[in-house]
């Protein structure tokens, strides 16, 4: 027997964490896409209170449970004007740069899987009319939704809505 082995150690492995190899399309870091996630969520929450306390959403859904109505057509009217609310906020930086409010914070952006910017309409159409409506879609919306985050933690850190899209989120230069 091996004086220098010891049959209760735990074994051992190495641990190989992903490398980018170089070049100008870097993927961006999970933890900075979540923070232009939460950027671009808190602006459009910002600007949806208003309008729905104004519009009087949360009356309607008030006296729809008190009639025992459905809410369903409400809230995915509601639903309707938040997606084309958040396109008009985003739809500028979008066109101008690849980049929504909250990557343009980060200094990350949006790229075909070529490296170039994709059109507005790719980007409002299949990227995020894919990821945001498919969530109006009741609970079904929320399993994609979930799924969609979720790969993220696969090597290339594309999540499904890029997938979708055919596109990347790169460290912008």
């Amino acid at each position: 027997m091996d004086p220098q082995h010891n049959p209760y150690q735990t074994p051992q492995s190495a641990l190989n964490e992903f490398q980018y190899s170089g070049g100008d399309d870097e993927p961006a870091d999970r933890g900075i896409r979540l923070v232009a996630a939460l950027i671009d969520a808190a602006i459009i929450f910002a600007v949806m209170v208003p309008i729905m306390l104004v519009g009087g959403y949360i009356d309607q859904v008030i006296q729809a449970y008190q009639t025992g109505e459905s809410t369903l057509g409400l809230q995915f009217m509601w639903g309707l004007i938040g997606i084309i609310v958040s396109f008009l906020i985003q739809a500028y930086p979008l066109n101008a740069t690849g980049q929504t409010w909250g990557k343009k914070v980060m200094r990350i952006k949006i790229v075909d899987m070529d490296g170039l910017q994709p059109s507005l309409a790719e980007l409002l159409g299949k990227r995020y009319g894919f990821a945001q409506g498919i969530g109006l879609i009741p609970c079904l919306g929320a399993v994609v939704q979930l799924v969609d985050v979720l790969m993220i933690f696969r090597d290339d850190r594309r999540c499904l809505h890029d997938h979708v899209a055919g596109t990347k989120v790169v460290v912008a230069r």
